[in-house]
């Protein structure tokens, strides 16, 4: 019997289940020979350690385990390290470059809405084509600006700052695994 994702169920009526079982008591089936089981709905593949023996070794034992101490102040100077180098400080500026006008102009629209319909609300009652006024725009305004924004922001941080912070990651990751000795 098949489950919705493709792999045989392991409960009842298979050939380790209490039907097929002489004397109908369910079999551990961690105990049979070669059977994997699956606690996770949405296993995909083997994790690291996953299918190996009980008590197995670890896939290399020659290398020494870092001390605790060791490890966090090794990372903490690799990330110091990034966080001074010129990429990161380019990555930093250019996303500051965009997000602090944006923010500016974004809030000075806010508030001018709001400023002009306690202030002006004649102004803002005029109507512009039938039930729809003047606020009623200005009020629409604002929801299309914030998609216009979250748009604007989405495109200049896939044109100017994801490949060069995906590189920074990877170097980071790289320096971070020497840093603990090679351990990962």
């Amino acid at each position: 019997m098949q489950s919705s994702n493709g792999r045989p169920r392991v409960d009842g009526g298979g050939q380790y289940g209490s039907a097929g079982h002489p004397g109908g008591h369910d079999v551990d089936l961690a105990e049979v020979p070669g059977h994997v089981r699956y606690d996770d709905p949405w296993y995909d593949a083997l994790a690291s350690g996953w299918g190996e023996p009980a008590g197995a070794a670890p896939a290399d034992p020659a290398a020494p385990e870092p001390r605790e101490g060791d490890t966090v102040a090794a990372a903490a100077d690799v990330y110091l390290e990034v966080q001074r180098s010129e990429a990161f400080q380019e990555v930093r500026s250019r996303y500051r470059r965009f997000v602090v006008p944006a923010v500016v102009v974004f809030f000075a629209w806010y508030v001018a809405y709001v400023v002009t319909a306690t202030t002006a609300p004649g102004l803002m009652a005029r109507p512009v084509a039938g039930a729809v006024n003047v606020a009623m725009l200005a009020g629409l305004g604002q929801f299309l600006t914030t998609f216009l924004l979250t748009w604007a922001y989405a495109r200049h941080a896939r044109l100017r700052r994801d490949r060069a912070a995906l590189e920074l990651r990877w170097d980071t990751q790289e320096m971070a695994r020497g840093a603990r000795g090679g351990a990962s």
